[in-house]
């Protein structure tokens, strides 16, 4: 079974939109600060890669919302990658309630580019190992 990274976040005033929940804004800033997280875990955090040589970008975002969150509630959040290649990931993330209902899902597309020439670049076995106790499925 995969690992899957797991926190909470709160929600600010400054999250809340015309209709009093919170904005969806809101959800790819949650889905960033995943991201940055599981990089970490994996040891490739973005201020160590970075004078690597490469850093992470995105290339698609997707979220379907099930139900709102509002002022006062803490989110919680999972991340967790359903496929990984050597070019590219899919990144998964589930949103709940405080009720342990679900929120939303979304998923993001991302790679790694090289710094110098702005091209997408292969992880290396080693690189690409790091990521597998995250991943559900390996193509």
């Amino acid at each position: 079974m995969e690992r899957k990274i797991q926190f909470q976040e709160s929600i600010y005033t400054y999250q809340i939109d015309f209709n009093r929940h919170v904005s969806n804004i809101a959800y790819i800033q949650w889905m960033e600060i995943g991201r940055l997280k599981l990089l970490e875990a994996v040891g490739m955090p973005v201020h160590k890669i970075d004078q690597k040589g490469f850093a992470p970008v995105l290339i698609e975002t997707q979220i379907r919302y099930k139900r709102p969150l509002f002022l006062g509630d803490t989110v919680d959040i999972k991340v967790w990658l359903s496929e990984i290649t050597r070019l590219h990931a899919w990144m998964e993330f589930s949103f709940h309630t405080p009720a342990g209902k679900l929120a939303a899902r979304g998923r993001q597309r991302g790679l790694f580019i090289d710094l110098q020439n702005h091209r997408p670049m292969r992880l290396n076995e080693e690189q690409l190992s790091a990521f597998l106790p995250f991943v559900k499925q390996v193509t």
